[in-house]
Order: structure tokens, then sequence, then C-alpha cells
């Protein structure tokens, strides 16, 4: 699918963004109360915000707000073959989300949830949302950042990507969000530099094999020690899977759903060539 550029919109339901951003001081609790606020309305309508993470900063919407959705992917200028992560607030919401979820995947979120793990599974048919061309799986995050997760429970699940343009390096700051994004945005969250730069670690756990998609945060040691007979590199086989990663935006149409909604720009994944263009929040999940 041919890349749209940044802040094209061509569908007849699209919302167009409001015509200026609030940036709010999370460290200041009256405009942290503000922001938060403003930052649910945002959402509510369609609208876009920028969150802290802890990898990078994340560019979100209301995960089943399709409008909201595509909002996100355009103001990045992806396209549908890339689709979005999904922040959650806690592991329960996980069995909510996803189907077939077997004992690796448990023991993987509870080992490594709120941190840099983002697990994809095989979504809830029952699910409406439109997250893009996910082939029925979705990639699915906690994060471990207290402003991250009020936000979640305030909200929900979040559709968050890497806050960049595609092929640009992800924010660890939200004024480097706001040269990239501007007023695409409606809502700006400031928490600081984040705290991490690595993007997070992508298992897939949809098939057969609990196999690691892209190198992140979490090493491979680490998974290990849970998941004894986890997958990594070229141990085994590899079967493509359309969603391999994205959770970041590095550009390869077999490594879509990653984790952008957090992860620092650029991580490698191992496997073939064309699987390390997974943007790495673009880079993956957030």
């Amino acid at each position: 699918m041919s890349e749209l550029e940044p802040g094209q919109f061509d569908d007849p339901d699209q919302v167009e963004p409001e015509p200026a951003s609030s940036v709010y001081d999370l460290s200041d609790p009256a405009q942290r109360s503000t922001g938060f606020a403003e930052a649910k309305r945002a959402l509510a309508r369609s609208g876009l915000v920028v969150i802290p993470t802890d990898t990078v900063y994340g560019l979100a919407a209301d995960a089943f707000d399709p409008t909201g959705v595509r909002r996100l992917l355009r103001a990045k200028g992806r396209g549908r073959d890339m689709p979005t992560p999904v922040l959650i607030g806690s592991v329960d919401t996980l069995r909510a989300l996803a189907t077939n979820v077997g004992p690796d995947a448990r023991d993987l979120a509870a080992a490594f949830w709120p941190g840099g793990l983002t697990l994809i599974c095989r979504q809830q048919p029952s699910l409406r949302w439109d997250l893009g061309d996910s082939r029925a799986t979705v990639a699915l995050r906690m994060p471990d950042h207290e402003d991250t997760l009020a936000l979640l429970s305030d909200n929900g699940p979040l559709a968050v990507s890497s806050a960049n343009l595609t092929g640009s390096p992800a924010a660890t700051t939200v004024e480097e969000a706001q040269l990239m994004l501007g007023d695409r945005v409606d809502v700006y969250l400031d928490a600081g530099p984040t705290p991490g730069t690595v993007a997070s670690t992508i298992v897939d756990c949809s098939g057969p094999m609990i196999r690691v998609v892209r190198a992140g945060v979490i090493t491979a040691a680490q998974l290990r020690e849970v998941v004894p007979g986890i997958v990594v590199g070229d141990d085994a086989p590899r079967s493509r899977s359309r969603q391999d990663v994205d959770a970041t935006d590095d550009e390869s149409s077999e490594t879509e759903q990653a984790v952008e909604a957090e992860d620092a720009e650029g991580a490698d994944l191992p496997g073939d060539a064309d699987d390390a263009a997974a943007d790495p929040e673009d880079r993956g999940p957030a």
C-alpha cells in the first residue's frame, strides 16, 4: 500500500484536527488535571493526544474509534498495512481483547507487565474496531508509566504509535513530537524526557510457536527464564505473519503492528532483512 503524506485525509468521514494544539505540563498538578480532562474530551471526538510512556512518546487515539485511528495513521503518514498497537491498563484487559491466550503468553504478561514487552495475540472476534489490516491479530502492551496507566484507567484501551512521522526518529520529548506532528495533534501531555529510548520487545503469541519478532528492552535471556522454549531469531523456521512487528514504524508490509505506541525508532528485528524494517514504534507500540 502506498504511503500517505502526513496529514492527508481521503475518507469522507475524516474529521479535521482542531486548529491549535494545547500542551500541559504533567508535573504541575493543576495542569495535569486539566490536561487529562482535555485529553479525554479530545479522544471522545476522534482527536489525537501525544502521551508519555516508559519508552518514547506515543501518539494516541481511542482504540474503538475508527475515525480516530485513521487520523492517527494519516498524521504519521502511514497506511493501513501497518496497523496500530494497543496499550492497555491491566493484565485483565488482555483476556478481554485477545482469544486463545496460552499459558506461555500469560506467564510472559505476568512477568513483564507493566513494562517493555508487546504481545501479538489473536484478537477477540467480537471486537468492533479497525486498527488497520491486522489480519485478526492485535499487538498489546501494558506500559510501566504512572501517567500513561492513569490515562488508560480513565479512557480505556488506546491505539498508540510512536509520536513521529514515519521514517523519522521517535520522540523522547514533547518538543520533538511537536516539531513533527504540529497541530495535527489536539493535546500534548508533557512529562519531560521519557525514561527510556529502547523499543519494547515484541513477541508473537498468535501462532503455534512463541517467538520474538523484534529485539528490545526485554532480553532473550530474560524471556527464556519464563518460557524456555521461546524462539529467537533463526532458532526455528519463521511463519510469516502480517503483523510481525509494527509496534513502530520502519516500513515493511510483513511487520506490521508491533508497538509504536512507545518504542524508540529503529530497533532491529531478528530474521530476514525485510522484517528488520519494522517501525520501531513506529518502532512499535509505545
